[in-house]
């Protein structure tokens, strides 16, 4: 039998398309392995959100190609797609396949086998294609939470964002299918389905019958077995009233929105193109909270954007804390070669970014202790995800992680009473099984 092994970089949307892949290898036959072990096929899924990624994945390739220089080496991904020439330079490369036709590796790698030393180039035009790429799920997860991905595509276009160019335009997966997939992984013990994709909230836009996201949500909500929904990043201004109220009405449906806000400047948020200003988000931000109390709300934040100046991130810093995120990632811009960012004056240093970053990294921990402080003496349903040497962690609904030693079964929600703050979240108590 022949082994295939799996590397993923980047986002939840990459790690639920390596699941799917690895479900078509292991369908025609393949064994499938740890990337660490010898493999007759490594398939490795790129990023390129950043420079970090691509360079990232060049090393990847390059330690997989040192590892087993027989190897198939098979890369996808969004690297993949905005620069399969360099991937092709690359020693050991024999597959080339990008963001779109993910249902033909086993059949292009088959190809590399049979024509050896010929490289297989199955790149596509990502900005011609309109369909969603609909492949079944033919394996589970081994992950506690299964992510389910409906939707692909973005056509905000951020002047520091390569995404557009990586995915294409918008593509939502139909509703049945939403449904049958989420039904198969609730058949196999999955208690949380999160539903993923690259710009979520415009989920239906593309079938212009006026399908929304609250219309997957409620195709998944009604099902016997589910615990929790969750939603992954989605834009502040694409959140509608219909799905504020399912929200905040259905109780299966977890009380966490992620909403990148990614600049505290006005001046900031409209050279990165974003389609809000600090008034709109600060409204937006109030309107969620009143219409879903007790809502957890995290964001992203990119810190020495091109023309950012001193007054502008210290304007930043403290609009954000007035803003009381229960967490925020804070990331350096990285220049994007093809974006307008990358193009414009005034880069800021790279000390000047380190600093920056360690600032607003330093908001950010603020934050997210008072926001554990504020459940501290609560009970809060846990679904228990890892375990290290005896000790569990998992997430409570509004995304707060808790650790604990008491005996529990991964993938089972508990009653955890929640006693103090640990690591980045909060240790505390089983009390019982959850209902």
């Amino acid at each position: 039998m022949a082994s295939a092994a799996f590397v993923t970089l980047g986002c939840k949307v990459n790690q639920f398309e390596t699941e799917v892949m690895e479900g078509l290898f292991k369908e025609a036959g393949y064994e499938i392995v740890e990337h660490s072990q010898p493999a007759d096929v490594y398939v490795i899924n790129t990023c390129s959100v950043t420079s970090l990624g691509d360079k990232k994945s060049r090393q990847l390739i390059r330690r997989v190609q040192r590892q087993n220089s027989e190897a198939i080496i098979a890369v996808t991904g969004c690297y993949a797609q905005i620069a399969p020439e360099q991937i092709k330079a690359i020693e050991g490369v024999r597959v080339v396949l990008g963001t779109a036709n993910r249902r033909r590796i086993v059949e292009y790698v088959d190809q590399a086998i049979l024509q050896n030393g010929k490289i297989i180039d199955g790149v596509t035009d990502i900005m011609k294609v309109r369909e969603f790429e609909d492949i079944p799920l033919l394996d589970m997860p081994t992950r506690t939470r299964a992510f389910l991905k409906i939707q692909e595509g973005c056509t905000n276009f951020c002047s520091y964002c390569i995404i557009p160019f990586t995915r294409g335009p918008l593509r939502s997966r139909p509703l049945d299918s939403v449904r049958r997939e989420a039904e198969k992984l609730l058949a196999n013990g999955f208690k949380e389905i999160v539903f993923t994709g690259i710009h979520l909230g415009a989920y239906g836009r593309d079938f212009k019958d006026g399908t929304s996201l609250a219309d997957a949500a409620r195709a998944v909500l009604d099902l016997p077995g589910l615990r929790r929904l969750r939603l992954s990043s989605l834009e502040s201004i694409e959140l509608s009233d219909e799905l504020l109220a399912l929200l905040r009405d259905n109780p299966k449906f977890s009380h966490h929105l992620h909403l990148p806000l990614q600049a505290g400047s006005d001046d900031v948020l409209k050279r990165m193109n974003r389609h809000y200003d600090r008034g709109e988000f600060s409204r937006l931000l109030a309107r969620v909270r009143d219409a879903v109390p007790g809502v957890s709300v995290s964001t992203d934040v990119i810190v020495g954007f091109p023309g950012e100046t001193e007054e502008m991130f210290a304007e930043s810093l403290e609009y954000i804390r007035s803003l009381e995120f229960s967490r925020m990632h804070v990331f350096p811009y990285s220049p994007r070669t093809g974006t307008p960012a990358a193009e414009m004056p005034d880069q800021v240093p790279e000390p000047v970014k380190k600093e920056r970053v360690h600032r607003m990294q330093a908001v950010a921990g603020e934050m997210a202790q008072e926001y554990c402080r504020s459940y501290l003496g609560t009970t809060q349903r846990v679904l228990l995800e890892t375990d290290t040497d005896g000790e569990k962690d998992g997430l409570t609904d509004t995304y707060i992680r808790v650790y604990t030693n008491d005996e529990a079964e991964l993938g089972e929600i508990y009653d955890v009473c929640l006693e103090r703050l640990y690591k980045d979240g909060v240790y505390g108590t089983i009390i019982n099984t959850a209902d």
